[in-house]
């Protein structure tokens, strides 16, 4: 399966890069392909809201989305991991998640959603925050069960890391690592063994 990973930290070597590649470490081991998209570091227009997609589904501006677009069509599995800033996903992020403006019109509008493709579409979505409540969590889960429904991925994973802010701190947390590295495992099992184990629950 292809697999399609969006980094939303614009630290490097932070813990939601730390706890990515955890979740990607099973994912790797059973040889399927990853790409890892890291907004920061793109060329990535914010939408321009000029109804460009409305008609087509497709968007006007031409810079690195394209990349990620190919990505969303070919890919199955989708993975989100980001820090929480002022109560949701990080702007470089977000950007890259507004400008899939276009899928929602090819979905919504024009009634063209994403195929599932042989083994579904799923999603797995990971949040570290300094925060003690539960607030910032919730709205960035809200905009990325936005974002997987438009890309027509109908059911996600959510795990939030919270009180983890310095640099490297989540490498202490006492579960983080074996949770995000079984939730990249179940991320990857095909549709009928997955529904085999949603039985044995």
């Amino acid at each position: 399966m292809k697999v399609a990973a969006f980094l939303g930290s614009p630290r490097v070597n932070g813990n939601s890069e730390i706890l990515l590649n955890e979740a990607l470490r099973p994912i790797r081991e059973e040889g399927h392909e990853v790409t890892i998209f890291r907004p920061a570091v793109m060329n990535i227009s914010p939408c321009l809201n000029c109804g460009g997609c409305d008609e087509t589904g497709v968007c006007v501006v031409e810079d690195e989305m394209e990349k990620v677009y190919d990505a969303i069509r070919e890919g199955e599995r989708f993975i989100i991991a980001s820090p929480v800033f002022f109560f949701g996903l990080t702007a470089q992020l977000k950007a890259l998640i507004d400008r899939c403006q276009s899928f929602w019109c090819e979905k919504y509008l024009l009634k063209k959603p994403v195929p599932e493709g042989r083994n579904g579409r799923k999603g797995l979505l990971i949040l570290v925050g300094g925060m003690k409540k539960e607030t910032g969590f919730k709205c960035g889960d809200a905009t990325a069960a936005a974002f997987f429904r438009t890309i027509n991925v109908q059911k996600h994973e959510a795990l939030f890391y919270p009180q983890v802010d310095a640099k490297g701190a989540v490498i202490k947390h006492p579960t983080a690592f074996n949770e995000v590295m079984e939730a990249g495992r179940r991320l990857v099992l095909r549709q009928a063994q997955d529904d085999r184990n949603e039985g044995l629950r």
